[in-house]
């Protein structure tokens, strides 16, 4: 039976002001989406709700507009997938042996509380698969218990987009909170690379995080180099 992955991404199309539009940072998708196809695994592609995953406009531009986001966009089956995402709810944990989190600032604000995507990264990590994210990803993992009632990043080793990137980005006056502020107060060993906006990718066993959006790649290496054992 071939090796699954759940791709997760956004349903948020703005920040908390309606006028400032977020979204996916494609990019992150389309990248780890092609490792895994490479690896020869089967994907799905969920969403907290289901339905459309709007795309972060800033991700749709030079220089972060790359090879792998334009030809995504350009097939109309692809784009297909982003507008029929599966709801996290309808999905069955026991199916999948790995989760990748997207980011964008847009998963901030729907992936910290949703309980199914909570459900389904505990089960997938107490059944021995591979929890995984990149960028704002990590928001996705900010609240997600184990069994035990232990938070899964507690003791853990992780990176995540930083809070310098923010303000070097100049929408850290637009973010609902400091991603990486939250994940150090729930006991996570976060660790950031010496560059900003350089790739960098942290492994903590079956825990694989990327820093931001040129880690996206390398993140989903890491993630198919911990299934192959």
């Amino acid at each position: 039976m071939p090796t699954r992955i759940l791709n997760v991404v956004s349903n948020v199309s703005h920040y908390e002001d309606p006028s400032e539009p977020t979204g996916l940072w494609l990019s992150e998708l389309t990248h780890a989406y092609h490792v895994f196809a490479e690896a020869g695994y089967q994907q799905t592609i969920i969403s907290p709700k289901g339905g459309a995953s709007p795309l972060e406009p800033r991700s749709l531009k030079f220089p972060n507009y790359n090879r792998s986001a334009k030809a995504w966009r350009k097939n109309d089956q692809k784009m297909m997938l982003l507008h029929r995402t599966t709801p996290a709810d309808q999905v069955d944990a026991a199916d999948f042996d790995a989760i990748y989190f997207t980011g964008g600032h847009a998963v901030m604000f729907d992936f910290p509380d949703s309980p199914a995507l909570q459900a389904l990264t505990r089960e997938i990590f107490e059944r021995g698969g591979v929890v995984s994210s990149v960028c704002h990803g990590y928001c996705g993992l900010l609240n997600t218990t184990l069994s035990n009632g232990e938070l899964l990043v507690a003791g853990r080793k992780l990176t995540g987009f930083a809070w310098s990137e923010e303000v070097l980005a100049r929408v850290n006056k637009l973010v609902p909170y400091n991603a990486e502020a939250e994940v150090k107060k729930r006991g996570a060993r976060y660790g950031k690379g010496l560059v900003p906006f350089a790739p960098h990718v942290v492994v903590d066993g079956r825990l694989v995080t990327g820093q931001n959006p040129a880690s996206a790649k390398a993140t989903a290496k890491k993630v198919v180099a911990v299934l192959e054992g």
